[in-house]
């Protein structure tokens, strides 16, 4: 039985399971101006990655491999005793749920993901990330919180966020632990992109794409040409678009899944 080395919390809400996963140095704070517009027409459950938030920090390796993480998201599943549910993924959570799409389709009924360069990286750009991967690793065993501090996406150097939203994930970041992003850094986000198994997807996708993250635009282009049936909506924002235009987001994912939740077109009220 694969173990449950992440923290989630199921929410109330009206409408099936929505599986949320937030991106890099962050938390479930990153959900904190879509849940109540969510919980109108879902249950969303709030997953956080490992080293972060109130997950676990496993020391080996094994727990960091993608592959694994899908597992964990099965376990999570089978644990809420839910049949089939849909999946919101941010910048590195979403390589994580549209490799989770890829590999059980008959879970997921629809899925939603935001700006994520990790997802979709082709092969030159992974080389050079995986020959600097031990050196981010080096420093966050030896830097511990200032070594995290230091990086550029830690979430007190944002600009673009609310301050409400970005003091929210600045005290989550307290609950980060060195070195279990040292692992994520070494077995983790050098193989996170599924750009190779794209065009495989099989089941309805929306992304909602900050069309002002200039470094998205490459990959964005591509998923335009390759994820089959891809829908898009654009919002002027960066790559926190669910956070710096929460309301275009909001609306967005919420006539996803009053589109995709079969049961719910059934009501005749």
């Amino acid at each position: 039985m694969t173990e449950i080395h992440l923290h989630y919390e199921e929410l109330d809400g009206d409408g099936p399971h929505i599986m949320m996963l937030h991106g890099m140095l962050s938390s479930k704070a990153q959900w904190d101006l879509n849940i109540e517009a969510i919980q109108k027409v879902a249950r969303p459950v709030l997953v956080e990655l490992l080293a972060h938030g109130r997950s676990a920090a496993p020391e080996g390796a094994e727990a960091y491999d993608p592959e694994y993480y899908v597992a964990i998201f099965e376990a999570i599943r089978e644990k809420l005793g839910v049949e089939t549910w849909f999946l919101c993924g941010q910048s590195f959570g979403a390589s994580l749920t549209l490799r989770y799409a890829l590999r059980h389709p008959e879970r997921i009924i629809a899925q939603v993901f935001t700006n994520s360069s990790s997802a979709l990286a082709g092969e030159d750009y992974l080389k050079t990330y995986r020959g600097t991967a031990e050196k981010r690793a080096q420093l966050m065993e030896q830097g511990g919180m200032e070594g995290i501090k230091a990086l550029p996406i830690f979430p007190g150097r944002a600009r673009r966020l609310p301050i409400e939203v970005r003091d929210a994930l600045v005290r989550d970041a307290e609950l980060l632990q060195p070195k279990g992003l040292a692992q994520t850094f070494r077995y983790s986000s050098p193989y996170l992109s599924v750009r190779e198994e794209a065009a495989k997807t099989a089941v309805p996708t929306l992304l909602v794409c900050g069309a002002a993250e200039k470094r998205f635009k490459p990959n964005y282009e591509f998923a335009l040409a390759n994820i089959p049936n891809l829908k898009v909506v654009e919002a002027d924002a960066g790559h926190a678009v669910n956070i710096e235009a929460a309301d275009v987001f909001n609306e967005a994912v919420t006539a996803w899944i009053k589109e995709h939740d079969h049961d719910a077109s059934k009501d005749p009220g």
